[in-house]
C-alpha cells in the first residue's frame, strides 16, 4: 500500500513539475513576444497557459484522492497538502505570462514600449524564465538549498523592478502615459511571477524539513 502512495506521489510530482516547465515557457515565449512585437508568439503563451490549466484539474484530483484513499501521514500528507498549494501558485505563474503576452497583443502591431524600459523588462522576464527553470529543478529535486537560492536570485528580479520604476518616474522619461502604464503593469507581471518562484522553494522547504517559512 505504501509503495503504491509513493508512486501516486512521485505521480504528482511530475505533474507539478510539468506546469512549472509549462509556466517557464510561457514567459519565456511572452518575453520574445513582448521584444519583438511578434502577435504569433503571444497566441502561443496562450496556448500554453490552457496547457497548464488543463493539468491544474488532474493535479488537484489527484491530490484529493490521495487524501480520501490513501491516508497519507507525516512527510507523505505534507506533500500531499503542498502539492494542492502548488497546483495554485503554479497556475497563477501561467496567468501572469498570458498577462504578458496579453500586452503585446493589445498593442499590436507597435511595440508595447522601447529603449531602456524595453531593454529592462527583456531583462526582467529573462530572469523570471530562469527563476522557473530552477523551480521546477526544485520541485524534482526537492533541495532546501537549491530551494533557498530562487530567493537569493529574486532579488536580482527585484532590483530591476525598481530601476524600471525610477525609469518611468523620471521627469526626462518620454514615454505616453499609456507607455507607462503599459510598462508598470509588465514590471509587476514579472515581479510578481518571481515571487511565486519563490513561493515554491518555500514549499518544498517546508515539504522537506516541516519548517514553515516567513516571506
Amino acid at each position: 500500500m505504501r509503495t503504491k502512495l509513493h508512486e501516486q506521489l512521485d505521480d504528482l510530482t511530475d505533474r507539478l513539475a510539468l506546469m512549472c516547465h509549462l509556466a517557464g515557457e510561457a514567459i519565456g515565449v511572452a518575453t520574445d513576444a513582448l521584444v519583438q512585437a511578434d502577435l504569433p508568439l503571444a497566441e502561443q503563451v496562450f496556448d500554453l497557459n490552457e496547457q497548464i490549466e488543463g493539468a491544474r484539474g488532474p493535479c488537484e484530483d489527484q491530490a484529493m484522492a490521495l487524501l480520501a484513499l490513501q491516508a497519507p501521514v507525516a512527510g507523505d500528507l505534507r506533500q500531499v497538502v503542498t502539492g494542492v498549494h502548488l497546483v495554485s501558485d503554479l497556475s497563477r505563474m501561467g496567468g501572469l505570462a498570458q498577462h504578458v503576452a496579453a500586452s503585446v497583443r493589445r498593442r499590436h502591431p507597435n511595440h508595447v514600449t522601447s529603449g531602456e524600459a524595453e531593454e529592462l523588462l527583456t531583462r526582467m522576464g529573462r530572469v523570471a524564465t530562469e527563476l522557473a527553470g530552477l523551480a521546477e529543478q526544485v520541485l524534482r529535486g526537492r533541495d532546501p538549498e537549491l530551494a533557498a537560492e530562487l530567493g537569493r536570485r529574486d532579488d536580482e528580479l527585484d532590483d530591476l523592478h525598481r530601476r524600471l520604476l525610477t525609469l518611468i518616474q523620471d521627469p526626462t522619461w518620454e514615454g505616453t502615459i499609456p507607455t507607462a502604464v503599459d510598462v508598470t503593469l509588465l514590471g509587476r507581471f514579472y515581479e510578481r511571477f518571481g515571487d511565486y518562484t519563490v513561493v515554491v522553494g518555500r514549499r518544498v522547504i517546508f515539504l522537506v524539513t516541516g519548517e514553515q517559512l516567513t516571506p
